[in-house]
């Protein structure tokens, strides 16, 4: 008997917004494993899931993946994490890949995927709370309502491309805000969309960020890599 693959979805960082199922098959888990980077030792996504990981029973397999550009290297960092969950799926166990947010939005759990979607083993995929329906509820702000229409962008997106599509939408996600903060702030600001928006850095965790009003926020601020903004249009 091979073992299965779950990609499973922990959410923005509260442990308790884990889904039922996701809690149960990390509980059962033979393996699990945790993506991180070279510069850090700990996982975001384990921490999450700690609470429900019998450390006895279960073994945790971190795995590196760079945080860099080029695609060369990131490619050999998936190709060696496939190689190491097929491995385990070899030996029968059963094996989950923890992934912040949702497994099927932004993750580094889709690149692994689609290298053993198409082989013999059985995968299944869990999904998880996203960082912005997190914020939205968190702080009591509405995402999208109406016909109003939706954009979620990532901020590592080229400025024109970032600049083109506030244009036409009606409310904004911005995810991965980090590096060029100065940058998106001044997108919002020409879309008039900067002085009601609102920003969480690390949102469910305890080091987490609250910004009320980007508008007067100071464009060198210092963020997080988990930072999200959610911004409305103020004249639609």
């Amino acid at each position: 008997m091979k073992g299965k693959l779950y990609g499973i979805g922990v959410g923005p960082g509260d442990p308790e917004l884990l889904t039922v199922k996701a809690v149960r098959l990390i509980k059962d888990a033979d393996i699990i494993i945790t993506p991180k980077t070279e510069k850090k030792d700990g996982s975001v996504a384990l921490n999450i899931a700690s609470p429900y990981i019998d450390e006895n029973r279960t073994k945790i397999v971190p795995v590196v993946f760079p945080m860099v550009f080029h695609e060369g290297t990131l490619s050999d960092a998936w190709l060696e994490a496939r190689d190491i969950i097929i491995s385990y799926l070899e030996q029968g166990k059963n094996v989950v890949f923890l992934t912040l947010g949702d497994p099927m939005f932004y993750s580094t759990y889709m690149y692994v995927y689609r290298l053993i979607e198409d082989s013999e083993y059985e995968i299944e995929t869990i999904p998880g709370i996203t960082a912005f329906c997190a914020i939205g509820s968190h702080l009591g702000y509405p995402i999208v309502e109406k016909e109003e229409v939706l954009a979620i962008v990532p901020a590592t997106a080229p400025k024109e491309k970032i600049d083109a599509v506030l244009a036409v939408a009606d409310d904004a996600v911005i995810m991965k805000v980090y590096k060029n903060f100065n940058e998106v702030q001044e997108t919002l600001l020409k879309h008039n969309m900067a002085d009601d928006a609102v920003m969480i850095s690390r949102v469910g965790l305890e080091d987490e960020e609250v910004y009320v009003g980007l508008d007067k926020l100071p464009a060198d601020t210092k963020l997080n890599y988990l930072s999200t903004i959610l911004a409305k249009r103020k004249d639609r």
